[in-house]
């Protein structure tokens, strides 16, 4: 009998109890971290890392996008920007570029530091000035 490994535990635990816009949150974090190994595993000349990491990016955009309430007005920006950003992924993959993953990791950053800010405001506004991400 092997032992519950804690870490797998508490990821189990933080997903399961998280709010739809902390799970955003996550697959945003999820993302950047795909591009990162992506981008290394260039570096080192990995293609299998780098094929692995950047499937593992394209899937957390398309359920980005197939997650979207396209009755909200935002959601019409949100799609075509992940659409390019998914797109993008792919070429970056094809190409192994380094450069192409730079431009959609600050696209990504920029998607996940907008959506921690709007889980920031949206705290204050129902804890008080207390919450945090």
């Amino acid at each position: 009998m092997s032992l519950p490994n804690p870490y797998q535990s508490y990821q189990n635990n933080s997903v399961q109890t998280a709010s739809p816009g902390e799970l955003t949150l996550m697959l945003y974090n999820g993302c950047l971290k795909f591009i990162s190994q992506a981008k290394q595993a260039i570096h080192n000349k990995n293609l299998e890392e780098k094929n692995t990491s950047l499937l593992k990016a394209q899937k957390i955009i398309q359920e980005l996008m197939v997650t979207l309430n396209m009755d909200a007005p935002v959601s019409q920006t949100l799609m075509p920007m992940y659409d390019y950003i998914h797109r993008r992924l792919i070429e970056a993959n094809i190409q192994s570029s380094v450069e192409i993953l730079g431009e959609v990791e600050g696209f990504v950053t920029e998607f996940r530091d907008t959506w921690k800010e709007v889980i920031h405001i949206h705290r204050r506004q129902q804890y008080g000035q207390g919450g945090r991400v």
